[in-house]
């Protein structure tokens, strides 16, 4: 697994060895991730020790918390990692599903057929299981991936991409499915982002930062996800228990994820009833409340909101209050500070939700449940590569048929025109 001074040596190695992938039965590529789930559980204890080594040495060097959370793994983890290449073998194969097909007035006939894109280059930070979930859902779907991991995970991707490279070896596969880059100069790293020769699809993932540097120096199409601004709002008609324990779930489950609420939204004509409720329940979860003038006063546990904690992904226990008008106000609170992740409505009333789900802009929007479910597993997509918050050529959690374009297959009796 050694970088190849040239980047675009490196690239071209994986084109090749897409064009082997793209060929590939399902049968064949069902094996080789069933492989790489049994290596998984029966290697646990050598990932877990390079996984300790790497977060010893993250603590050292004082890695936010966040992140730290996000770098560690356990044997609960890796069982999961390979549950969900598991249950990666049961969804179909996207690779020649016709979705279109018709005769046109020439007599030809038209499909539309699904391919692989080819090469995917994902750069992501401190999440090693990235590492595994990255190969199984591009290689399933036909494509090579290069995978640059942040330096603060390097022994525990190394761990776990020996893993693969040794099944894609006992398969016959080419190594190259898998390209894993270990650190490089900037230099080195933008080289990469221009191999637009090689490289069909760059997905970063990661902290705001790095995500802005790749789309500045990408000229290979990018999917962006700079940061998961999520906001619940709570409507008058809620049902107002049930939507306390929404929101609690929706900040507590997980605040370090991109689909934890940030910030909860409340109609006018229920703050003297819903926020105390909200305010306790949230202060004996152990969430800091920053709160605006209007929500201020109901919650007693909460400090005044500053200027920059609306519109802030706070990736941690604390949320931010407002006090809204209505759905019309939320709408426009979502438009001036959220980050189109995922928008949440509790409630009632047929034409609040109509009109949420119309005016708001949104990867994901969500009626009456947790900003949480914006999740490719959850959604129905069996595992997911990403969340992209851009449109082209995916709006929301990225799935198997994400990871592949659709062409046009045409056949016709010598026809002319």
């Amino acid at each position: 697994m050694s970088t190849p001074a040239d980047v675009e040596a490196l690239a071209r190695l994986a084109k090749s060895a897409s064009r082997r992938l793209a060929s590939l039965e399902t049968g064949a590529k069902n094996a080789v991730i069933e492989d790489v789930a049994a290596e998984l559980l029966a290697r646990t204890p050598e990932i877990l020790e390079a996984n300790a080594a790497d977060t010893h040495a993250a603590r050292q060097k004082n890695l936010e918390p966040s992140k730290l959370k996000r770098l560690e793994l356990t044997g609960q983890s890796l069982a999961r990692l390979a549950l969900g290449l598991r249950q990666l073998i049961t969804l179909p194969d996207p690779i020649g599903a016709v979705t279109e097909e018709k005769t046109v007035p020439s007599g030809l006939r038209v499909r539309r057929v699904r391919v692989p894109l080819g090469v995917i280059l994902m750069i992501y930070e401190a999440r090693p299981g990235v590492t595994i979930d990255a190969f199984a859902l591009c290689f399933k779907a036909g494509n090579a991936c290069i995978l640059k991991g942040g330096r603060e995970a390097e022994r525990s991707n190394t761990a776990l991409a020996a893993i693969v490279h040794r099944v894609l070896e006992k398969h016959g596969i080419p190594r190259e499915a898998l390209t894993l880059v270990r650190t490089i100069d900037e230099s080195d790293f933008k080289s990469l982002l221009q191999c637009t020769d090689s490289i069909d699809l760059v997905i970063p993932r990661g902290g705001e930062g790095l995500i802005r540097f790749v789309a500045a120096n990408s000229r290979i199409p990018t999917i962006q996800h700079y940061k998961g601004v999520c906001h619940i709002f709570v409507d008058e008609s809620a049902d107002q228990a049930r939507a306390i324990d929404v929101c609690v779930n929706a900040k507590v489950s997980a605040p370090a994820t991109c689909n934890a609420a940030e910030c909860i939204l409340v109609h006018k004509n229920i703050v003297h009833m819903f926020l105390p409720g909200l305010d306790a329940a949230l202060a004996k979860a152990g969430v800091e409340v920053r709160a605006d003038a209007r929500a201020l006063p109901h919650l007693q546990h909460a400090c005044s909101a500053g200027s920059g904690d609306f519109g802030r992904e706070f990736l941690d226990m604390i949320v931010a209050v407002k006090v809204v008008d209505g759905v019309s106000d939320a709408i426009a609170h979502i438009a001036a500070f959220g980050s189109r992740h995922t928008e949440a409505i509790l409630s009632a009333s047929e034409d609040s939700i109509r009109a949420f789900r119309a005016g708001v802009d949104a990867s994901c929007v969500i009626v009456n449940a947790s900003t949480r479910f914006n999740d490719g597993f959850e959604l129905g997509l069996g595992a997911e590569i990403g969340i992209s918050t851009s449109k082209l050529h995916s709006y929301g959690p990225m799935g198997l048929e994400d990871l592949t374009a659709r062409r046009f297959e045409v056949s016709g009796d010598f026809q002319t025109r």
